[in-house]
C-alpha cells in the first residue's frame, strides 16, 4: 500500500522528515518497506529559469533554426540555437540552462550541454511543453505571461509537487488502515505516546446542500445481508474534463493514472477515507431504478475491462430496471461508465458483505483497489459521510447541482464492540505492568472509548471500524504497539528446569521446551510449512 506523506499531512501538520515518520509507523505496526520520491514533474524543473528573447534572427547556416539571444537574469545573456516556428522577440519563454537534465516520454534522462549547431554556439535550450514534463503539446516552444520576471525558476511558478511516499506491507487485519485517514489516526496515537498532540483535522461536509430534487433515483436492496448498507444520490449539470493539478498529484504519487475529474475524486476519497465508491452515467439506469440483486447462473456481463464475464447465481450485481450495470464492489459494467458526454451521474457509496464479495473477486479473478478493501471489511458507519465529501468535491470541480435527496438504506446499524480489559490479564499477556495512565492515554488515542474503570479492569467500547479487535488480547496487543515493544524489558535469563533423561528425541526434547514456555506465559502458533 502506497501511502503519500504530503496526502498525511492533511490530516496532521507534522514537521517531522519521512525517514523518522516511517520508522514510527514500522513502530506502530504499519511497516514501511521502503520510502520513494515523487515529482509531480520529473525533475522538479530544476535548473529551468525564465528567459526573455533579446534577439531572433535567422540561422544564417539553416533555414529551419533560429538564432537567439536569450536574457535570464542575474547579468547572463545566452546564445540559443532554436528550430522552434514560434519564437520571436520579446517573449517570456522557459530556458533549460547548461548542466540541466531533462527526461523524455519515456523516462530517459538526457543533459542540456554547450554546443555548436551548425557552426553556431547554442548555450541552453528554449524548452516546448512537452520537453519539460508539463503537458503534451510539441507544435512550439511554450510561450509564458509576460509579466512573470525574467530569472525566475520556472519550478516557483508551476504547480509542481515533490512527496515522499511511504510504501507500507498491511496486514490483512488491518482494513482500518487502508487509507491516509486509517494511518493518520494511528500515526496520532505514536505521537500522543511521544507526548506529541497535533490536531487531527477531519474533512468537513458542511457546504453538502440538496440543491434540487428532479433527479431521483430509487433504490431497491433484495439481498440485505449481502449489501447491508447502499447509499445513493444524483448529481446533475457536471462537466467531465481533466482533474485539478492538485488531485492528479494526490493520485500519481500513489501509483494511479488520472482519468477524468469524476473517477478520479472517487478514486480520491477511496485512498483518502477508505470508502470506494461507483459512479453511474444517469442517463444509461433505465427505468430510473437501482436493484442490487443477484442473477441466474450464466448471465453474461460486459466489465469495464472489456471482459465478457458469466455470472455467478452469488454474485451481487447493481442493476436497472432491465440490466445489470455493475459487479457490486468489484468491477463496474462497461455500457454505464462516466465519459466526457456523461452529464448528470448516480454516485454510490456501499458496504458490501466481506465474504461475498471476496468469494466473487476470486471466481472472476478480478482484483481492484475497491475489493481490496471490500474484502477485508471497511467501516459501515463512514458510508454517507464518504459520499457526501465525494459530492462536494464534485460540486467544487466539475459544477452541477445534487440533484436528490440522499438514499441510505442501513436496515441494521454495525455495532460496537463491547470488551472488558482485565489489568491483570494486561500484565500477563505483556510480560509487565504498565501503568493504568499510560493504558488509558492509549486507548483514548485510538477512539476506544472507556465506559467504566473498576479496580480489576476497565470496559470498553470498540469502535466497529476496528473488525480486529474483538477479544481482550486484541486490546493488550493495540497497547503494546503503541506503547512500544523496544519499552517492554525482558529478563536476561529463562528460569526453567528441564528433567533429565538420556536418548531423547529430538521432537522430544521440542515438546519439552514447548511446554516450558507455554507455562511461562508464551503461546505458541501452529502454521502450514511452505
Amino acid at each position: 500500500m502506497k501511502i503519500s506523506y504530503n496526502w498525511l499531512k492533511q490530516f496532521i501538520k507534522l514537521d517531522w522528515d519521512a525517514e523518522n515518520t516511517g520508522k514510527l509507523l514500522t513502530d506502530l505496526g504499519l511497516e514501511v518497506e521502503g520510502i520513494e520520491t515523487f515529482e509531480s514533474v520529473k525533475g522538479g524543473l530544476k535548473g529551468i529559469v525564465v528567459g526573455e528573447v533579446l534577439s531572433c534572427e535567422q540561422h544564417p547556416n539553416a533555414d529551419r533554426l533560429k538564432l537567439t539571444t536569450v536574457d535570464i537574469g542575474n547579468n547572463t545573456i545566452l546564445q540559443i540555437v532554436c528550430g522552434a516556428t514560434n519564437v520571436a522577440k520579446g517573449q517570456k519563454v522557459p530556458v533549460a540552462t547548461i548542466g540541466t537534465t531533462l527526461y523524455d516520454t519515456k523516462g530517459t534522462p538526457w543533459e542540456i550541454k554547450k554546443g555548436k549547431i551548425r557552426g553556431e554556439n547554442s548555450e541552453g535550450m528554449i524548452c516546448a511543453e512537452d520537453e519539460i514534463g508539463l503537458g503534451t503539446n510539441h507544435d512550439g516552444i511554450m510561450v509564458l505571461p509576460a509579466e512573470i520576471p525574467v530569472g525566475t525558476p520556472l519550478s516557483q511558478i508551476m504547480e509542481v509537487e515533490s512527496d515522499e511516499v511511504f510504501e507500507i506491507g498491511l496486514t490483512p487485519n488491518r482494513a482500518d488502515a487502508m487509507s491516509h485517514w486509517g494511518t493518520a489516526r494511528d500515526l496520532r496515537a505514536g505521537l500522543l505516546q511521544k507526548g506529541m498532540s497535533l490536531e487531527f483535522i477531519t474533512p468537513s461536509n458542511s457546504n453538502f446542500r440538496v440543491d434540487n430534487r428532479t433527479h431521483k433515483i430509487s433504490v431497491e436492496v433484495t439481498h440485505k445481508d449481502l449489501a447491508p448498507r447502499y447509499c445513493g444520490v444524483t448529481i446533475s449539470g457536471i462537466q467531465v474534463e481533466k482533474s485539478p493539478a492538485w488531485i492528479q498529484n494526490r493520485l500519481k504519487a500513489i501509483g494511479i493514472k488520472p482519468k477524468n475529474n469524476i473517477v478520479d475524486i472517487t478514486n480520491y476519497v477511496l485512498h483518502d477515507l477508505g470508502q470506494p465508491l461507483h459512479a453511474f452515467d444517469s442517463k444509461k439506469i433505465a427505468g430510473g431504478k437501482i436493484v442490487v440483486k443477484t442473477l441466474p447462473a450464466g448471465t453474461k456481463f460486459i466489465t469495464l475491462d472489456e471482459i465478457e464475464r458469466k455470472l455467478h447465481p452469488e454474485d451481487l450485481m447493481i442493476c436497472d430496471a432491465e440490466k445489470p450495470l455493475c459487479i457490486a464492489g468489484v468491477l463496474g459494467g462497461i455500457e454505464s461508465g462516466v465519459t466526457e458526454q456523461t452529464t448528470s451521474i448516480f454516485l454510490e457509496s456501499a458496504y458490501f458483505n466481506p465474504v461475498s464479495i471476496r468469494k466473487t473477486a476470486k471466481r472472476h479473478a478480478i482484483n481492484t483497489d475497491a475489493s481490496f478493501r471490500f474484502e477485508r471489511g471497511i467501516d459501515p458507519n463512514i458510508t454517507e459521510y464518504a459520499l457526501m465529501r465525494a459530492a462536494v468535491l464534485i460540486k467544487e470541480i466539475a459544477g452541477g447541482e445534487i440533484s436528490s435527496d440522499v438514499v441510505d438504506i442501513y436496515q441494521k446499524k454495525a455495532e460496537d464492540f463491547q470488551v472488558f480489559l482485565s489489568f491483570e490479564k494486561t500484565a500477563k499477556l505483556i510480560g509487565e505492568e504498565l501503568p493504568k495512565e499510560t493504558i488509558k492515554n492509549i486507548l483514548t488515542s485510538l477512539e476506544i472509548k472507556i465506559n467504566n474503570i473498576t479496580e480489576t479492569g476497565i470496559g470498553l467500547t470498540i469502535p466497529a471500524y476496528r473488525n480486529d479487535v474483538t477479544r481482550e488480547a486484541d486490546v493488550v496487543e493495540e497497547i503494546l504497539r503503541v506503547y512500544g515493544y523496544n519499552n517492554i524489558h525482558f529478563s536476561e535469563k529463562l528460569n526453567a528446569s528441564i528433567s533429565k533423561t538420556s536418548n531423547i528425541e529430538d521432537y522430544q526434547v521440542q515438546n519439552k521446551i514447548a511446554a516450558q514456555l507455554n507455562g511461562q506465559g508464551f503461546f505458541e502458533m501452529m502454521a502450514n510449512s511452505l
